[in-house]
């Protein structure tokens, strides 16, 4: 790995040495010599002066290739550095569903620009793309694939591949269509290029083919490529005319921001995103959950203070209020977790919501009842109360049992609802767990005080 690292570093040097000395030839020769991955690491190390250089060394397409390797913080950032002309034409050479994703970024008025510089092909085939609603198969698929007619021969559809394979963001599938354009069938390049070449399209194309529509949640498209292990899925409209298709380069992408935003979810934050967004950004992204924690904690501590007479009597239960209300919290937050994961992966069905209910009721009980005993006995020989330790390992019991079961129902009634499960965030069921345990806990002591005086 050293080795490497040294061998990186000694390019990235010579790399500069040639800008520096202004050798265009042999920057070249040696920049596109490389891996479009490493050419894009290397623009990453170099300050604004290099890259300006580096854009005027570079055609457009030769620039599109590169810009498409970077997030689309860096994107927005380099995109705003470049010409104006320079940046249009870079965008018209990358794939239409890559050129949109970044134009999306921007705001209304530069969009326009740009499309204005594009040749009007490349400029009407983003501008339909970006019709389509945010994170929906319409939003993420490419309108660039390989298309033939299902009354072809296999010596044609050869023709129309090579003359389409340059253009096409993948050619792994091709898709077969009826006179109105409907998808009717699809058939993979393995079987393309062993069968015989008057052999008609029709007689060798799968006809159960797998689509997503062009509305669905881009989500669904990312668990039918999953299920599938598809390279590529086809979109179409309600008549079932083909619009474009998503590549499994796309979907890696929706995975990793479905997964990024859940994250941020459940921390009860807004995906408030870079580590350079202002502070002021952030606090208004942040505050709106806060402030319903703030509201929550209050509640909490208002319910403590409700059985003041509880705590005079027998203070020593104080000590024990972080115990219950933190563990609460933990086996809640555990539930949820598995919840979300599984209702994001469409792992529960329907049908199986009732049993994972039983399983987290049993996984509730278990637990409960093992730290219960184990408290229980804690306290019995820190203390020397066995009742104290009985009250408080019982409360454990119920309030585990509770939570484990809060953990999995509230994701589970919004998602019923039609509501993202991930905004039951992990604070927001640990303070909801915080007042249960704490009625749980003192609901007891109440009941049974005459046995801790």
């Amino acid at each position: 790995m050293a080795h490497q690292e040294q061998e990186t570093q000694a390019l990235y040097e010579a790399l500069i040495h040639h800008l520096d000395q202004e050798r265009i030839d042999s920057f070249r020769e040696l920049f596109l010599d490389i891996h479009p991955y490493e050419q894009s690491q290397f623009f990453l190390t170099v300050a604004e002066d290099i890259r300006m250089l580096v854009y005027t060394y570079l055609s457009p397409s030769e620039m599109a290739e590169i810009f498409q390797n970077f997030d689309i913080e860096e994107q927005e950032e380099y995109i705003s550095e470049m010409e104006p002309t320079y940046a249009a034409k870079m965008l018209a050479e990358m794939y239409a569903d890559d050129a949109v994703d970044v134009l999306n970024e921007l705001n209304p008025e530069q969009i326009a620009s740009y499309l204005t510089i594009m040749d009007d092909d490349a400029a009407d085939e983003i501008k339909e793309l970006l019709h389509y609603e945010e994170k929906t198969a319409g939003s993420i698929m490419t309108t660039e694939f390989v298309s033939i007619r299902a009354h072809q021969t296999v010596k044609r559809a050869m023709q129309i591949l090579r003359q389409e394979a340059p253009e096409a963001e993948t050619i792994y599938y091709i898709f077969v269509l009826d006179q109105q354009k409907r998808l009717v069938g699809v058939i993979s390049l393995r079987d393309l290029i062993i069968a015989e070449e008057d052999t008609l399209i029709e007689d060798i194309m799968n006809e159960r083919v797998v689509s997503v529509s062009v509305g669905e949640d881009q989500e669904e498209a990312a668990r039918i490529m999953r299920d599938y292990d598809f390279l590529a899925l086809p979109v179409l409209d309600f008549q079932n005319h083909l619009l474009g298709i998503i590549t499994h380069d796309d979907i890696v992408d929706v995975i990793e921001e479905e997964a990024s935003e859940d994250y941020s979810k459940l921390a009860a934050i807004s995906d408030d995103g870079t580590l350079d967004r202002n502070p002021f950004s952030s606090a208004r992204k942040r505050l709106p959950w806060l402030i319903i924690l703030l509201f929550l904690g209050m509640l909490t501590a208002s319910l403590i203070g409700q059985f003041e007479a509880t705590l005079d009597k027998v203070a020593l239960l104080a000590v024990f209020i972080p115990l219950i209300a933190g563990m609460a919290g933990n086996t809640g937050t555990q539930a949820l977790a598995v919840v979300v994961r599984g209702i994001a992966t469409g792992d529960y069905e329907e049908n199986s919501k009732w049993a994972l209910i039983v399983r987290e009721a049993g996984t509730g009980l278990i637990t409960g009842a093992t730290c219960g005993v184990l408290v229980t006995i804690i306290i019995f020989l820190w203390k020397g109360t066995f009742f104290l330790g009985m009250l408080v390992g019982f409360s454990l019991l119920c309030t585990l049992i509770v939570a484990t079961l809060a953990g999995a129902l509230v994701p589970l009634l919004m998602h019923k609802l039609n509501i993202d499960p991930a905004v039951a965030s992990g604070p927001f069921i640990t303070t909801i767990n915080d007042i249960i345990s704490i009625l749980i806990y003192f609901g007891m002591a109440t009941a049974f005080m005459s046995h801790l005086v």
